[in-house]
């Protein structure tokens, strides 16, 4: 039983630890591939697409997608972190 059960712990903590967010890496991937691509103003414009959290996620999935990137879901993760923290605000309380 132990010999199944700590690399099954193992597995567990390895899997939560690598979806963390980074901003830093989020917005490292924000310059490499986005900005390059559409420019910042996509994020601040008034009829914005993006109008919540998971739409947000599900739009940088979307971009990820569409530019063949092959992120892995922490990337994903990260740069949605970023651009929420810079730009949309969603569920941040001034």
């Amino acid at each position: 039983m132990i010999k199944t059960v700590i690399p099954a712990m193992m597995l567990t903590l390895a899997s939560t630890t690598s979806q963390a967010a980074d901003p830093a890496i989020g917005k490292q991937l924000n310059e490499e591939h986005c900005i390059r691509c559409h420019g910042s103003e996509v994020y601040t414009r008034e009829n914005r697409r993006v109008t919540s959290l998971p739409g947000l996620h599900k739009q940088v999935r979307f971009c990820e997608q569409n530019l063949g990137l092959t992120w892995f879901d922490d990337q994903i993760e990260s740069t949605a972190t970023y651009l929420n923290l810079e730009f949309y605000k969603f569920g941040i309380k001034p």
